[in-house]
């Protein structure tokens, strides 16, 4: 239940449209709906602007598929995220316009009233091995009303790439880098650009990376200022923050355009 729903149905009785009766079945399941393995919470957009999200990790095909279509019934986005294939063909049976993301290993079920995507949100990899984390970044920020520019494999072991994205970096009101290994290249961004920069470290590398620490902590000792970080492979929560960040410098003389980078290529 957003905050929009929520005044549709007020106006609507108000005018006559709606008697209480159909207001009350409306809000039945506020502020939470009891699924007996779960608790799904569908106050939650009312208290932060997006609706609950759905970590498919740990939890079988058919409770995702149900937890999917208790918040979808609402009218609201849905995501889950770290999930697979056989919980997606699940949550298809219940809720068919569904959509599931290989790369990111997410599924997506759009709201009933899809919000205009706000430009400003770049999505930035050191390498490709980092991209199914940058993808789950990519689709939370998505959903959450952003347009996301994606700037691949710019790492800096050949800087040039980077600079050559970096008319692209300047436009953007908020970017997400995604790195393992040492991740230099969040300090390096920062360092180019005025906009803040929310760093995801992604557990590649080798034996002394431990498994994206090393990555976590160069990013969190960067000399460069401006810089966010949140956990290990947290591509989930990068990309809300960014989407958070983009919400909060929205335009007021209309949408601007980000130009789309160039493939990066040694």
């Amino acid at each position: 239940m957003r905050t929009s729903n929520l005044r549709h149905h007020l106006e609507a009785l108000r005018d006559g449209n709606q008697s209480v009766d159909e207001v009350l079945q409306s809000l039945r399941d506020l502020p939470f709906e009891d699924l007996d393995f779960a608790k799904v919470d569908h106050h939650r957009p009312l208290r932060t602007g997006f609706p609950e999200v759905v970590l498919g990790l740990g939890k079988t095909a058919k409770q995702v598929s149900k937890i999917v279509e208790s918040l979808a019934a609402k009218g609201n986005p849905v995501l889950v995220t770290r999930t697979d294939l056989s919980a997606f063909q699940a949550t298809q049976e219940r809720t068919p316009n569904a959509v599931f993301n290989e790369l990111a290993k997410t599924i997506v079920a759009p709201g009933h009233h899809p919000v205009p995507k706000l430009p400003g949100v770049v999505v930035l990899t050191a390498g490709t091995a980092d991209l199914p984390v940058a993808e789950e970044a990519a689709v939370t920020a998505e959903l959450m009303g952003s347009q996301v520019v994606r700037v691949n494999d710019v790492g800096v072991a050949g800087l040039h790439r980077l600079l050559d994205s970096l008319p692209v970096l300047k436009q953007a009101n908020v970017i997400v880098v995604v790195a393992g290994m040492e991740a230099a290249i969040a300090g390096a961004v920062a360092g180019l650009v005025s906009s803040p920069v929310v760093t995801v470290p992604t557990s590649v590398g080798y034996g002394a990376s431990f498994d994206g620490l090393a990555a976590l902590l160069g990013m969190m000792n960067s000399c460069a200022p401006g810089i966010a970080v949140v956990n290990i492979d947290n591509g989930f929560g990068g990309g809300y923050l960014a989407a958070q960040i983009n919400s909060q410098t929205r335009p007021q003389s209309g949408p601007q355009t980000i130009e789309t980078a160039r493939p990066a290529g040694d």
